[in-house]
C-alpha cells in the first residue's frame, strides 16, 4: 500500500499524543483508475447516463476493490501500531476514519467519475464515512468548473442521500482570484452541494448576502473548519481580517482544524492557542469548539448530547458521568449501539481528568 499504513499509524500516535480521539482523514482510492473509467466513458451533460455508464463498465468492481484495499490498510495499521499487543502503540486509541477525496483540478468526466465512485465507496465502506474536494481552489479548471462541480455533487448526493458531503469552499481572498469568484462558492455548497461542512470558509464576508447566508448555515447545522495557521500562511489572511469572529457571532457551528499539520510542523493546540489570544475565547468556549468536532463528525450513530447546545445529555446517560470506572447498564447499551456518543464520551471523560487535575486554571 505504498507505505500507506505506516503513515495512517504516525498520525494517529500523534493525533493521540494531543488527546484526540477520532481523525477523519481524507485520501485517494483507487484514483488513477476510476480517473481512466471516466476518460474511456466520456463527457455526458446527462449525468444520469453518464452514471449509468460509468456503474455498467467497471465502477461498482472498483468499489469493490476499493473496499478491500481499505480493509487491508485498516489490518496494516493495526499490526504497525501493534493493537492487540501487550505493548500497543498510543494510536491504537484513536479511531480513524476515512473522506475519499476527489480532485477538483481534472477534467469534468475525470471529476465526475471520482466523485460517483466517491459517493458509491462511502455508501458501501464502513472506513469511508465521506467524500471531500481536495486541490486549489484558485486553480484556473476550479474556478472555471465550480458550479458545474457542485452541480455534480447535487446530482450525486440525490443518488446517495445517506453519504456525507464535507468542501474546501471559500478558501479565497481579495487579490487572489477576480473579484466575481468570491461571491458564490460558499453558497453553492451549501445551497447546491448540500455540504454538511466546509472547511475554510475565508471569504464569506464577499458572498452575496453573507449574513442571510450565515444564518442559513446556522439554522440547518453546517459546520465551518477554521484553519488558522493555513489561512495566514497561505491567504495571508488573519487576526481581525479573518472572520472568525462574523462566524461567531452568528452562531455557526464551528470547530479548528489544523489543516496540514505535517507542512505546518504545528498541532491542534496551537490553534485552540490563536483562537485564545486573537479572539479571547474562553476555556468554556474552547470546549464548544471541541465538542462541535464530534457533534458535526461524520461517525455514525446517535449523539450523546439531547441538542447541540451541549446542556444535557441523552437520558440513558443522564446519571453517569464521564470518567467513572462504572457507567449504567443503560448508558452502556446506548454507548455501545453509537460510534459518535461513543468516542463523544471518551472525549468528556478526557475533560473530566484534564479539569481534575490540580491547579489546572
Amino acid at each position: 500500500m505504498n507505505r500507506r499504513d505506516d503513515m495512517v499509524a504516525s498520525v494517529a500516535n500523534r493525533a493521540a499524543s494531543q488527546h484526540i480521539t477520532y481523525l477523519e482523514l481524507m485520501l485517494t482510492v483507487q484514483g488513477s483508475e476510476v480517473r481512466q473509467l471516466g476518460r474511456e466513458v466520456g463527457w455526458n451533460q446527462d449525468f444520469q447516463a453518464m452514471h449509468e455508464q460509468l456503474l455498467k463498465r467497471g465502477l461498482t468492481e472498483l468499489v469493490t476493490l476499493g473496499s478491500q484495499q481499505l480493509t487491508q490498510l485498516e489490518s496494516e495499521v493495526a499490526k504497525t501500531l501493534g493493537c492487540g499487543t501487550p505493548k500497543p502503540q498510543p494510536g491504537c486509541t484513536v479511531t480513524v476514519r476515512y473522506l475519499q477525496q476527489t480532485t477538483r483540478t481534472k477534467s469534468p468526466v475525470e471529476v465526475f467519475a471520482q466523485l460517483a465512485y466517491a459517493f458509491a465507496l462511502a455508501s458501501s465502506s464502513k472506513q469511508v464515512v465521506g467524500i471531500n474536494l481536495v486541490a486549489p481552489e484558485d486553480h484556473p479548471i476550479a474556478l472555471r468548473d465550480y458550479t458545474l462541480q457542485m452541480q455534480m455533487l447535487q446530482f450525486l448526493k440525490r443518488q446517495y442521500p445517506n453519504v456525507k458531503v464535507s468542501l474546501h469552499a471559500g478558501e479565497l481572498t481579495l487579490g487572489l482570484v477576480p473579484t466575481e469568484n468570491l461571491r458564490f462558492h460558499i453558497r453553492q455548497a451549501v445551497e447546491v452541494a448540500q455540504a454538511s461542512r466546509i472547511g475554510h470558509g475565508v471569504d464569506i464576508l464577499f458572498e452575496e448576502r453573507p449574513f442571510e447566508l450565515m444564518k442559513q448555515m446556522q439554522q440547518r447545522g453546517v459546520l465551518v473548519e477554521i484553519c488558522l495557521t493555513s489561512n495566514e500562511v497561505i491567504l495571508n489572511v488573519q487576526g481581525n481580517q479573518h472572520p472568525f469572529m462574523e462566524y461567531w457571532k452568528a452562531g455557526v457551528p464551528m470547530t479548528l482544524a489544523s489543516d496540514d499539520e505535517g507542512i505546518s510542523r504545528i498541532d491542534l493546540s496551537h490553534e485552540y492557542l490563536l483562537a485564545v489570544t486573537r479572539y479571547g475565547l474562553t476555556y468554556k468556549d474552547l470546549k464548544r469548539l471541541a465538542r462541535n468536532s464530534l457533534e458535526y463528525s461524520f461517525a455514525p450513530g446517535n449523539s450523546l448530547w439531547k441538542s447541540p447546545e451541549f446542556k444535557a445529555m441523552v437520558p440513558a446517560c443522564a446519571s453517569d458521568t464521564p470518567g467513572n470506572t462504572s457507567v449504567s447498564s443503560g448508558c452502556s447499551a446506548f454507548l455501545q449501539k453509537s460510534d459518535r456518543a461513543k468516542i463523544q464520551w471518551q472525549l468528556e471523560s478526557e475533560f473530566t481528568r484534564f479539569e481534575s487535575l490540580q491547579n489546572w486554571l
